[in-house]
C-alpha cells in the first residue's frame, strides 16, 4: 500500500472509530434517570410511570447497570450527526469530519500559520482527529487546543442563549478522560494542549497566540460569543472559523451575526451539512 493510500486508510478509519460507524450499538439510547416535575402531578398515572422509571433506572445505575432503548443504525443519520452515538469521540459526523480535513489540509498546504483550537470538545473526538491530521501530515511545530468546560454544558444566562442541557449526562466529560481518550488513540502529546473552564473564564487570556482553524462548537450563544469574542482576531488571515451548530441552534447562529455584524464582517459563509457552517478569514 502506497504512503498516500494508508494515509487515506488510515484517516478513514479514524473517522469511523471516532463516530462510531463500526458499531451498530453505537445507535442505542442510554436511559437518563430523570426525576419527574411536580407539574406532571396533574396527570397522576403519567407521574406514576415516570417515577417508576426514575427510581428503577437509579437504582440499576447505583449497581453499575445502564438500561437502553435499542435503536438501529442508520449510516446516513450518523454520517450527519443527527443522532448522538452512546459511544464513540464525537458527535458530529462523518460530513464534519471531512470539512475539518478540508479546512486542516488547506492551511497546511497554503501554509497559513497557526495553531488548531476547538472550544467545545465533549469527548475529544474532533480535537483528536485534527492532532491526528497533524501526524500523518509530519507536522511538528502547530497544537491543537482543547477548550472545554470538561463539566458539561453552563446553565443559560436567559431564554435567548438557546435550550437548558446543563444536567444532561452525556455531555459530562472530565479533563481526565478526555485525556485518557487522546492516549488511546496514542495523540497525547505536547502538540496537545487543554484550556479547562468556562469560555469567559479560560479563552480571554489563554496563551494562544495565532490560529489556522477555529472551530465554535458551544452550542449557546454566550458560548458563541464569548469565544469569537477571545479567539476570532487571533484567528490569520485565510485561515477558517467552523461553527458547529450553525444552522441547527439558532441561538449559535445569532451569536455569529451579531459579532460578524458588530465587527462590520460579511464573509462568504458556506453549509457543511444540516448543522454546520464554516467561513473563510478575509485578509
Amino acid at each position: 500500500m502506497s504512503g498516500t493510500a494508508s494515509t487515506e486508510a488510515y484517516l478513514d478509519l479514524m473517522k469511523r472509530a471516532l463516530s462510531a460507524s463500526l458499531y451498530d450499538e453505537s445507535a442505542w439510547i442510554y436511559l437518563e434517570p430523570k426525576r419527574p416535575p411536580l407539574s406532571s402531578l396533574r396527570k397522576p398515572t403519567g407521574y406514576a410511570w415516570d417515577l417508576l422509571r426514575y427510581v428503577t433506572l437509579s437504582a440499576l445505575r447505583k449497581r453499575s447497570i445502564l438500561g437502553a432503548r435499542v435503536r438501529p443504525y442508520q449510516e446516513e443519520v450518523r454520517a450527519e450527526g443527527r443522532d448522538w452515538p452512546c459511544f464513540g469521540y464525537t458527535m458530529i459526523g462523518r460530513k464534519r469530519l471531512d470539512n475539518v480535513q478540508a479546512c486542516v489540509e488547506e492551511v497546511l498546504r497554503s501554509d497559513i500559520p497557526g495553531d488548531f483550537l476547538e472550544a467545545g470538545a465533549w469527548r475529544g473526538g474532533t480535537s483528536m482527529f485534527m492532532r491526528a491530521l497533524l501526524k500523518v501530515h509530519g507536522v511538528e511545530d502547530r497544537k491543537v487546543w482543547v477548550a472545554d468546560s470538561f463539566e458539561g454544558l453552563p446553565v443559560p444566562k436567559d431564554a435567548s442563549d438557546g435550550a437548558d442541557f446543563s444536567g444532561v449526562d452525556i455531555l459530562k466529560v472530565s479533563l481526565d478522560q478526555v485525556r485518557a481518550n487522546f492516549a488511546r488513540f496514542n495523540l497525547l502529546d505536547d502538540q496537545v494542549e487543554f484550556l479547562p473552564g468556562w469560555f469567559s473564564e479560560s479563552l480571554p487570556n489563554a496563551p494562544v497566540k495565532q490560529l489556522a482553524i477555529l472551530r465554535l462548537d458551544g452550542d449557546m450563544y454566550s458560548s458563541t460569543m464569548d469565544t469569537l469574542l477571545a479567539m476570532h482576531d487571533r484567528v490569520s488571515p485565510g485561515g477558517y472559523i467552523i461553527a458547529d451548530d450553525y444552522h441547527s441552534w439558532e441561538s449559535c447562529r445569532r451569536a455569529v451575526h451579531d459579532f460578524l455584524d458588530e465587527r462590520q464582517l460579511k464573509p462568504d459563509i458556506k453549509t457543511i451539512d444540516w448543522a454546520g457552517a464554516y467561513w473563510q478569514k478575509e485578509p
